[in-house]
């Protein structure tokens, strides 16, 4: 009875063991042409990634050089308050370009169009540009360890030259092939083998990569992608090996359950997040807001960064869900306002007519003791009241509009001014802006990004002026990106703007830099009294 037993426990492992190569045949060449289809695709994918990313640079790069044309045809050629204001005109409409420069024969810069103290940099490369003559592109090391790309074009005779620099995140790919996040490693060069810079982290020692390398034809650029497989395969992939997944699939979950569960009880997001509120690691960046009529500023709006010890920013998005959803969102607000008062009061409360935006949860305005914490935090502060603007976003629903409107009221009754964030994204748009008797809406970037090519965009931003208009309230467009799109908003009654077209979020130092440059004391005094008369 023992050895029959034996005999068949011996006959169903054979079966077993028959059973899975016979089943496994079919998968292996199944396997393979997954496989050569998986090839072609990651190569495709890459080849695009880097043609993207070269294309890009050729692009922003031959802005750069069109403006630096027509200024020289114009004669600037010095640092005169024309010729500077006329380099202003220029960076206003060249997307690329954070600053103009008038430089010595030797290559000493005289001047910028921002009129400021002119801070050290370092030229870590400088060669011909190709089939551009005359023209040096030269990789730049300012003072704060930021990298930035110099195109210098000779002006007159003596050697002295117009320069256009460069963001080298501007040459960078953000976004792949696809359209998603850009998550390969990839570094673009000049002609010469220079870096310009690079994207993405270097992928570790012993994962599997597969990268390409792409040459342009009109400025000599090089770019390489490296990628990691694991995030180049494609649905038909996972295919690969099913019959193994399929008999391992309960000892993956087990044992990444097992591997997981101890960290995710040892590293507590709630707890970090509240010592880095502790720890004033939360820190205001401006993003101007500009009067696109006049050019002269209109003030900023408050963005929230997540600065770590070791200099690394984190963005919004990765940590304001869990403040709104763990209730730390008041007290994160509250510490920005009153960062925003110490760093940034004494400039904004000698110019009366800038106003500061806050984004306030909808949650926050159904608690009447914020009225109380905003008195307070701007009570002994040079700001004041009727400079701050708080902005609720559409996307936030609330629940009782008659208590909403209240604490409004109260608001506005201190003199501080309530705008409608994201106005169109949302399911109530009109009820916010008819119930709640705000004094701002702005214009969310997907219709800006729109106007010009949508006609349905275009008509529902101009059915939202006119209402705008009609109810006295004011209009920001927001996420403006270029001179285009200031050019059509101006012609549909639009005043204020804010975007990368004009500037990026803003630390503070370079923010208050800006205000002094663009809005000198003198001049925000006679516009206050102007104001006041």
């Amino acid at each position: 009875m023992v050895k029959l037993k034996r005999m068949f426990a011996r006959r169903t492992v054979a079966a077993i063991v028959v059973g899975v190569l016979l089943a496994g045949a079919p998968l292996v060449v199944f396997d393979l042409w997954i496989e050569a289809i998986i090839d072609r695709q990651v190569q495709n994918e890459l080849s695009g990634s880097a043609k993207r990313a070269i294309g890009l640079a050729e692009v922003r790069v031959a802005q750069a050089i069109t403006a630096l044309d027509r200024l020289a045809a114009d004669g600037v050629a010095s640092c005169s308050p024309q010729h500077i204001q006329m380099m202003r005109q220029a960076v206003f409409a060249t997307m690329p370009v954070k600053e103009m420069e008038i430089l010595s024969p030797t290559g000493q810069t005289l001047c910028t169009h921002l009129d400021l103290p002119l801070g050290k940099s370092e030229i870590l490369s400088s060669e011909p540009l190709p089939a551009n003559g005359g023209y040096l592109l030269e990789i730049v090391r300012l003072d704060n360890g930021g990298r930035m790309v110099r195109l210098r074009r000779p002006i007159g005779g003596d050697g002295s030259s117009i320069a256009a620099l460069l963001p080298v995140a501007q040459l960078m790919p953000q976004v792949s092939h696809q359209g998603t996040q850009f998550e390969a490693y990839g570094e673009v060069r000049t002609g010469g083998g220079n870096i310009i810079g690079y994207a993405g982290k270097r992928l570790p020692a012993g994962v599997a990569t597969e990268s390409v390398h792409y040459k342009s034809a009109q400025f000599g650029f090089n770019a390489d992608i490296v990628a990691p497989l694991s995030g180049l395969m494609t649905t038909g992939s996972d295919l690969k090996w099913f019959g193994i997944y399929v008999a391992m699939a309960i000892a993956v979950v087990l044992g990444a359950f097992w591997l997981l569960l101890p960290r995710r009880r040892e590293n507590d997001p709630v707890s970090d997040l509240k010592r880095a509120l502790a720890a004033g690691e939360l820190v205001p960046y401006y993003q101007p807001i500009v009067d696109i009529r006049s050019g002269q500023l209109r003030g900023a709006e408050v963005l929230v960064r997540w600065r770590k010890p070791d200099g690394s920013l984190v963005f919004p998005g990765s940590f304001i869900p869990l403040a709104e959803s763990s209730g730390l969102i008041r007290d994160m607000t509250r510490d920005l306002m009153r960062r925003v008062c110490a760093e940034a009061g004494a400039s904004l409360g000698l110019r009366p007519g800038l106003k500061i935006s806050f984004n306030f949860a909808g949650k926050l305005f159904s608690d009447e003791t914020i009225v109380k914490d905003v008195r307070n935090i701007f009570a002994n502060s040079p700001i004041k009241l009727s400079q701050v603007v708080l902005e609720v976003t559409e996307r936030d629903p609330i629940e009782n509009f008659t208590e909403t409107r209240q604490i409004i009221a109260a608001l506005q009754g201190l003199g501080v001014r309530i705008a409608i964030d994201d106005v169109g994204t949302g399911h109530s748009g009109l009820s916010y802006m008819l119930k709640l008797g705000v004094d701002i809406i702005k214009i969310d970037k997907m219709f800006v990004d729109a106007i010009g090519t949508d006609r349905n965009s275009m008509t529902i931003v101009e059915t939202l002026v006119d209402l705008a208009h009609n109810m006295r309230m004011d209009v920001v467009a927001e996420g403006v990106e270029n001179f285009e799109q200031v050019t059509l908003l101006r012609e549909l009654g639009i005043r204020s703007a804010q975007g990368y077209v004009f500037a990026p979020p803003l630390p503070g130092s370079a923010f208050l830099q800006l205000v002094e440059a663009i809005e000198p004391l003198e001049t925000a005094e006679a516009a206050a009294a102007k104001e006041a008369a």
